[in-house]
């Protein structure tokens, strides 16, 4: 068994390292790459795409899998076999150069995607979106489903969460949401959203970034933080965790909030244990639970009142030209004002889930066949004027926003609104265990939390599923309850609903 088991793990670390090269890659060409670079990084992706299926599909990690036959008394061993099962049974039935295509054709979509976003020309976008969808509902078939395609796309983000489901908890959602929406629409005392569209340099912005980010607990020593055109975070080990964000210099929002929403993905990539490296022991849990890290940093932390109790003096030395005039309540109005508007990672938390359940409905018609990608533009308008009661005026506000699609992951955007409701549930439990977490966050002290999060979830690994790991944690199921009761404790107050 110990001989056994320690070769099949070699075998799934070297996966693990193949695929924290393609990572590398990935980051590369979303921020040093230079343009006449794509066509050879194309091949370098497909190539590694193509060997990293071959080692999981290879047959000694199959005879492997079948000697050990899922069977241990360890957690760590177990989680390990049991996962690396998991994605062997899924990968076998997709064939290399399916795999191999699909990494192609994603960095070309990428770049076609940036080009057409800049010159809000869906159309030129639309030929390669086609492709990967094509070519990701094959993958679909492929894998497995019950009538539902979707099913099989979300399970490799989401494992083993059905859309039947997450569409019905986006249905308790979006009622409550919708109507809290509408009482602050109504509310006669407002925050003036205003001045956080002043100037705010760059260089500052940049400077006053890496210190959040460095406050909550990302390492600079084992991570960096970079621009791209969309924010995301890359990690290849706990000693590794690239950043980007995205800099506006009239929009305070972007950046600052940005990243410390990476910052949040970051600090759990880097508290994963090392010993555990390149295993799913090592590994995120879930894109969900990855999410409700990132949120919860960047809002439930960093768009509290606390928070700014303890940052804003040094906010206002940052951008003196910008906030030396604004009072901090005015200012906490400002970064929290609630308003439907046009762009998702831009969103105040009130409506941001509703983003999301555009973007979830909208997939589900692509891969399902019930909506042709040409008629996207269109049917994304019409979406966004039923749940935020706007409509976009190109296509760069409207339908091609997000890069994800380029990437070819589809299945992915569900996971934006679990981890909001992982982030509310884990948040809740997290003060009940930390009486005075507030006054902690309010001092600054953010080691607290940080440290909570990790015995109580970085740890893990992937031990739990998603589920499971939600009733470890809280002890209870999820629920939309947590949220409702967030958003709305937070915000009626400024919108003197109380």
């Amino acid at each position: 068994m110990s001989s056994t088991y320690e070769t099949f793990i070699e075998m799934v670390r070297q996966i693990g390292r193949l695929e924290s090269v393609e990572s590398l890659l990935d980051w590369d060409q979303e921020t040093k790459m230079p343009p006449n670079g794509l066509n050879a990084r194309a091949e370098q992706l497909s190539t590694l795409a193509r060997l990293v299926h071959e080692h999981r599909t290879s047959p000694e990690l199959g005879e492997a899998l079948q000697d050990l036959n899922g069977q241990s008394d360890d957690p760590v061993r177990a989680t390990n076999i049991r996962e690396t099962r998991r994605l062997y049974d899924r990968a076998v039935k997709v064939p290399a150069d399916l795999v191999a295509k699909i990494a192609s054709v994603s960095a070309h979509a990428k770049s076609a995607w940036a080009v057409a976003r800049k010159d809000s020309n869906f159309a030129a976008f639309a030929p390669h979106l086609d492709e990967l969808l094509k070519l990701k509902c094959e993958v679909a078939d492929l894998v497995g489903h019950n009538g539902d395609r979707y099913d099989a796309l979300l399970s490799e983000f989401e494992p083993g969460a059905k859309a039947e489901e997450i569409a019905n908890v986006f249905a308790e959602l979006r009622g409550p949401l919708s109507e809290f929406v509408s009482q602050i629409a109504a509310a006669s005392t407002r925050p003036d959203p205003a001045i956080i569209t002043r100037h705010f340099p760059w260089a500052a912005q940049e400077q006053f970034a890496r210190t959040l980010a460095t406050a909550i607990g990302f390492d600079f020593q084992s991570g960096r933080l970079d621009a791209s055109v969309h924010p995301f975070c890359s990690g290849t080990t706990p000693n590794d965790v690239r950043l980007t964000t995205r800099y506006i210099e009239n929009f305070f929002n972007c950046a600052i909030f940005g990243t410390l929403h990476e910052a949040g993905h970051g600090v759990y990539e880097q508290g994963f244990d090392e010993k555990h490296m390149f295993t799913p022991m090592g590994s995120a849990i879930s894109l969900g639970i990855h999410e409700s890290q990132s949120r919860m940093w960047e809002n439930l932390v960093g768009r509290s009142r606390g928070f700014w109790k303890h940052f804003y003096p040094l906010c206002q030395t940052q951008f003196p030209d910008s906030l030396s005039d604004v009072s901090m309540d005015a200012f906490y109005g400002a970064i929290n004002a609630v308003q439907p508007s046009f762009i998702r990672v831009e969103a105040d938390e009130v409506t941001y889930n509703l983003h999301i359940i555009l973007r979830f409905e909208l997939e589900r018609e692509m891969i399902a066949g019930r909506l042709a990608v040409n008629d996207v533009p269109e049917a994304w308008n019409t979406k966004t004027k039923e749940l935020l009661g706007l409509t976009p005026s190109n296509d760069a506000e409207g339908c091609l926003q997000d890069i994800h699609w380029s990437m070819g992951t589809f299945g992915y955007f569900p996971t934006y609104a679990l981890g909001n409701l992982y982030a509310a549930q884990f948040f809740a439990t997290a003060r009940n265990a930390i009486p005075d977490l507030d006054d902690r966050i309010a001092r600054g002290d953010f080691k607290t939390l940080l440290d909570w999060l990790r015995e109580n979830i970085y740890r893990h690994g992937q031990r739990y599923t998603a589920t499971e790991l939600v009733e470890v944690v809280t002890g209870s199921p999820l629920s939309v309850t947590p949220f409702i009761q967030y958003v709305r404790a937070k915000f009626s107050p400024v919108y003197g609903l109380e």
